[in-house]
């Protein structure tokens, strides 16, 4: 099938099952999109059952879609850009020390927590996977992406600071994630006897400060450079073009240097939209460049959980994993929880902490397209096709569970606290029962 071909049956399906969420399922666009892939890969799992030769052909093409280079070097720096875009970088920087925090440390405590928890409960099943393994799968799992969930705070009219906090701590911990995950392959192969030399703990330490401050440094250049671009024009089109050469270049140069895609991406758009927030006259409409930025998040997101849940014919499941799966969700969920209990207790109450927030990182941290896609980058073995399982399981309870009650908390909270903006800039009210 030619990339024509291909690229329009995906169109297509993804069409079809954003017009049905529109007409019938009328649930969030990424959750009902989900939700009907769902539905299709099990209609289509249900009619290879029964040798139909189009659904055995139909799984054929999906199982040659590389996801992982297609979410890895397509999408992902693209949305991580729009989402960057989108956050106030003032009030980011108001946050800069609780987001620092949160995206290092709970990402490693979360990355540690699962992967020991895992370890002990395969070894409960008589199942041999290193604890480096375990790790991994740690590490793929613990980014977050809360595309639904921002949606739904901004609709919810929660305060610009928790919103602010939990935009910002996942754009971060995205980039974290992803280096973790590389740096434990590396870890992974040499102690399994693959090609290279054992690493050592300085050159791991090395190899993450490479892939994330390589990452930064590499889109606070892009992005500056980008700016000043912006400025010498004054046409919508040529910026729209310049902002999209931005982020294929943050991608293209990232990956021969060796830095990280994802963090030049977060560091690309955050420059971009505090400069031009700052001299608003850098863009000859703002109001159209926020919406071709936002339209552009949004049809990526639809097509890529479209994408995620049809991927379900390509994983093998058996009752034991598919147990081994349910089994991970209150892991991951416990791990997530004490993962940002940690910070809030370290940081202290001296933040003023506002009603709520504790709550909504801790249900709204969705896991989505990024974590399967980590997944199939796993190492060829046993613990690869266990891995897939373990990570749909997960992701796809996140998205339909998490993803459909998260509006109604996030509504409490904006109830909570009163109408946006409610008490920045003024003192807040400590409630450490309500965090």
């Amino acid at each position: 099938m030619s990339v024509l071909d291909l690229t329009t049956v995906l169109v297509c399906v993804t069409a079809a099952l954003a017009f049905l969420n529109a007409r019938i399922f009328k649930l969030p666009a990424s959750i009902g999109v989900t939700v009907g892939g769902l539905l299709v890969s099990l209609i289509l799992l249900a009619l290879v059952g029964l040798q139909v030769p189009q659904a055995l052909n139909a799984v054929e093409l999906v199982r040659g879609i590389q996801f992982d280079d297609f979410v890895f070097e397509g999408v992902l720096s693209f949305l991580l850009f729009a989402g960057a875009l989108g956050v106030n970088s003032h009030a980011l920087w108001a946050l800069r020390g609780q987001v620092v925090v949160f995206a290092l440390l709970s990402t490693a405590l979360s990355i540690g927590l699962v992967g020991g928890g895992l370890f002990a409960l395969l070894t409960l099943f008589d199942l041999s996977v290193p604890l480096v393994y375990c790790l991994l799968f740690g590490a793929l799992i613990s980014p977050t992406d809360p595309v639904a969930v921002l949606g739904m705070l901004k609709q919810a009219k929660v305060p610009r600071r928790i919103e602010t906090l939990v935009a910002g701590e996942s754009l971060f911990n995205d980039g974290v994630g992803v280096v973790a995950f590389a740096v434990l392959a590396g870890v992974a192969a040499a102690a399994g006897g693959a090609h290279g030399p054992a690493l050592s703990l300085g050159g791991v330490a090395g190899f993450f400060a490479q892939e994330a401050v390589g990452g930064l440094v590499l889109g606070s250049v892009l992005g500056l450079l980008g700016y000043l671009a912006l400025r010498a024009v004054d046409d919508f089109v040529v910026e729209v073009l310049v902002t999209l050469g931005l982020v294929l270049a943050c991608t293209a140069v990232a990956l021969h240097l060796h830095v990280s895609a994802p963090l030049a991406a977060v560091a690309a758009g955050l420059l971009v939209g505090s400069l031009t927030d700052r001299r608003p006259a850098a863009l000859s409409s703002r109001e159209k460049f926020d919406s071709f930025w936002h339209l552009a998040d949004e049809l990526l997101n639809i097509f890529l959980f479209a994408l995620l849940a049809l991927e379900v014919v390509v994983v093998k499941f058996s009752g034991e994993a598919l147990l081994l799966g349910v089994l991970a969700i209150p892991l991951v969920l416990i791990s997530r929880a004490a993962s940002v209990q940690v910070p809030f207790v370290l940081l202290g109450q001296r933040q003023n902490w506002l009603p709520f927030t504790r709550r909504l990182m801790i249900w709204g941290g969705l896991r989505g397209a990024i974590s399967v896609a980590l997944a199939f980058t796993v190492p060829p073995g046993p613990q690869r096709e266990l891995f897939l399982v373990l990570t749909y399981v997960v992701v796809v309870f996140s998205i339909i569970v998490q993803g459909l009650t998260v509006g109604k908390l996030a509504t409490q909270a904006g109830k909570a606290t009163g109408e946006r903006g409610a008490g920045e800039g003024t003192e807040i009210k400590r409630d450490s029962h309500s965090g």
